[in-house]
């Protein structure tokens, strides 16, 4: 059997990557599982407060172990800081196919990422906004803690030291107008990547929640193609 394993970014939950997970699901007869970090998305239990980059890390380990013990092949997908954790499965498991979503190889823009968020809300709140914003519109109890952004930072200083390890092929995504990770990070990603077997694809009109984006057609299929290569 084949499994994937779709992992979210930070903040965020398994939405961010819901459309492609459901897309797979619906198209092929893979096993695919979402990750839920911990202290994340709808997560009662734990909050950004308490847990860290070791927790988020510990937990998508463990789902791929899960997974590992039904499947004999496994790709896995990753967005935002969630690409890079899936960088590291990919390089202490050896994974069989990695696909990089807007990863956060380098850094954030907290500035930009604001900015964006208020276009957003604005075009909510006129009504000039697609269907199905409204999965998008997860409620945020209270702010995110300093510490967490400190978290982030530990857990992609941690991850990115496994790019050089991934010898799998990889499919790196990214969109232009993503504010939030610059679209160069591209190029840092396919630097550092150990792997030899890499394809990269920009999408003019993304933004950083590119399963949610206008090109979230094409991502589905070229997606679908690659884990369908031989």
């Amino acid at each position: 059997m084949t499994g994937i394993l779709c992992i979210h970014g930070f903040t965020g939950g398994t939405y961010e990557v819901e459309p492609l997970s459901e897309h797979l699901m619906n198209h092929t007869d893979w096993k695919v599982e979402m990750v839920a970090l911990p202290g994340h998305g709808t997560t009662k239990e734990l909050s950004l407060h308490e847990v860290g980059h070791k927790e988020w890390i510990e937990a998508a380990e463990e789902a791929y172990e899960r997974m590992a013990r039904e499947c004999s092949h496994i790709y896995v997908i990753g967005f935002s800081m969630g690409g890079m954790i899936a960088s590291h499965l990919a390089a202490k498991y050896g994974a069989d196919k990695l696909v990089l979503l807007s990863a956060s190889g380098k850094y954030l823009n907290w500035k930009l990422l604001t900015q964006e968020a208020w276009q957003y809300m604005k075009k909510y709140m006129s009504g000039d906004i697609v269907e199905d914003y409204n999965k998008l519109r997860k409620e945020k109890k209270g702010k995110v803690p300093f510490r967490a952004f400190l978290e982030f930072k530990k857990c992609v200083d941690y991850t990115k030291k496994s790019l050089p390890a991934v010898s799998c092929p990889v499919f790196i995504i990214q969109g232009i107008q993503d504010s939030m990770v610059p679209h160069r990070t591209v190029k840092y990603l396919h630097k550092h990547l150990g792997s030899e077997n890499q394809k990269m694809v920009l999408f003019d009109e993304s933004r950083h929640l590119i399963c949610h984006g206008p090109d979230i057609d094409q991502i589905c299929t070229q997606v679908e193609e690659f884990l369908l290569e031989a």
